[in-house]
């Protein structure tokens, strides 16, 4: 694989040759991530890229923590039509995004990678996943029948990471509301800190994210929950933080393949 300029492998399928990637999947690196992310709204403080920069941020985390695995380009539009009532947003159907993910997967395949990881970072795209794995699972069979595919989709397990880390950190979990909040706001300010607005961060929507707050965002739209976007607040947010949710994310994430899903197919 490729080298940066501090002499790192890189992970990034995107950045290396094919006779590269062709090398890594010889020498036996036959997993491979793909971050599923979106192009919405995320308050006044916070860019429309969030989601797809930390859904890239996280996989090359799980891909590190599973080891022997890349990262494949991430899917940067997701299912965002209950963040259409602001301006940017652009989202596709769960139709379109599981044509992308069958191609991914069915393209992944036909290489020989034998493990594949779906993990969104948004959250309109974790039930869509969870709903589409068993079709996409059938479409790899036909390539290899030893081929998996399997996603993260416990979006309430991912926030509840988030008011954890938060609280043990700083004493703010009451904060973490689930979408443009104080967790996703530190996770910006440690990857991309020159996007973050920090004097226009202002609380939002307050209280915890909870099954029947969910249904009520997808149902009725996030404009009718929060009138500047946010689920929770943003103010007190921490790059430093923001590097121990990643990691801790990536550790729950990484595990959940590596213990439930992976070994299960190798028998």
């Amino acid at each position: 694989m490729t080298q940066d300029a501090e002499g790192a492998e890189s992970l990034f399928m995107e950045e290396l040759t094919w006779a590269e990637v062709e090398l890594a999947l010889t020498r036996g690196t036959t997993t491979v991530v793909v971050p599923v992310g979106a192009i919405e709204q995320h308050g006044p403080h916070l860019p429309l890229c969030v989601d797809a920069e930390l859904g890239t941020a996280l996989g090359v985390r799980v891909a590190r923590k599973l080891g022997d695995a890349l990262v494949a380009p991430t899917i940067r539009v997701g299912c965002s039509e209950h963040h259409m009532g602001f301006a940017g947003t652009i989202s596709v159907s769960p139709a379109t995004l599981e044509a992308v993910c069958h191609d991914y997967c069915v393209s992944l395949a036909r290489h020989g990678f034998t493990d594949i990881c779906l993990i969104p970072s948004h959250g309109g795209n974790f039930a869509p996943l969870r709903d589409m794995v068993p079709r996409l699972q059938a479409a790899v069979e036909e390539v290899d029948e030893g081929c998996w595919v399997g996603a993260y989709t416990d979006l309430l397990g991912f926030v509840a990471i988030w008011r954890l880390v938060v609280e043990e950190e700083l004493g703010l979990g009451a904060r973490v509301g689930g979408h443009a909040d104080i967790a996703e706001a530190s996770e910006m300010l440690h990857i991309r800190p020159e996007l973050v607005r920090m004097t226009r961060a202002e609380p939002g929507r307050l209280g915890e994210l909870d099954e029947s707050l969910v249904e009520k965002v997808f149902q009725k739209g996030l404009r009718a929950i929060t009138s500047n976007g946010i689920l929770g607040d943003p103010r007190g947010m921490d790059a430093r933080v923001g590097a121990k949710l990643l990691d801790a994310t990536a550790r729950v994430v990484a595990e959940s393949f590596r213990e439930d899903a992976i070994p299960d197919v190798r028998g």
